[in-house]
């Protein structure tokens, strides 16, 4: 436990560090991350991790979230019991993170209605790095921005074996979605 605390510190502080003042940055800790991977006539395989910190710089666009897998919550124990130790080795890769840049971001033009911009970067699960280019809706909030949205990945991508004795019932592409309200 003092190893992932020691971890999470670190990797905050380097989202942190680096750049002219903590006024430029919008954070949370607080961000939520739900997947869904259930198949139709198949149990609900979908979980949710509430506990999620990214940072936004808003000057550059320059984005990072940081997620800790042991953080999702089943419905189901046992299902999280096994997302855990078979499927995401979640003692070897304790995280995921994404990192990148919203491209041609202006928080200036940011206004109650949300507004589509592209994140391109690298998304790290199960100990590999993918780059990505994901949609970001993006919307004032009192302090800050909010941004949502949904994105897919496939399993074998980050090499994260399935059982064929389950395969069936796990969906072939994993349906991620975000929500952060980032604030000053």
């Amino acid at each position: 436990m003092k190893k992932t605390l020691i971890n999470f510190v670190v990797v905050l502080s380097l989202f942190i560090s680096g750049t002219q003042g903590f006024a430029q940055k919008l954070i949370t800790k607080t961000g939520s991350i739900k997947f869904q991977a259930t198949m139709p006539s198949y149990e609900e395989v979908a979980a949710e991790n509430k506990s999620v910190s990214a940072v936004l710089e808003q000057a550059t666009g320059d984005f990072a979230a940081l997620v800790f897998i042991k953080g999702f919550r089943f419905k189901v124990a046992l299902m999280e019991e096994h997302f855990n130790e078979n499927y995401m080795e979640s003692e070897k890769f304790s995280k995921a993170t994404l990192k990148g840049k919203i491209e041609d971001f202006d928080v200036s033009k940011i206004t109650n209605t949300p507004k589509n911009f592209t994140l391109n970067g690298d998304l790290t699960i199960h100990g590999k790095t993918k780059p990505v280019s994901v949609i970001v809706k993006v919307s004032k909030a009192a302090n800050g921005v909010i941004a949502i949205g949904s994105f897919e990945v496939k399993p074998e991508d980050y090499d994260i074996e399935i059982p064929s004795m389950v395969r069936k019932k796990i969906a072939d592409k994993i349906k991620i979605t975000y929500n952060f309200l980032l604030v000053k």
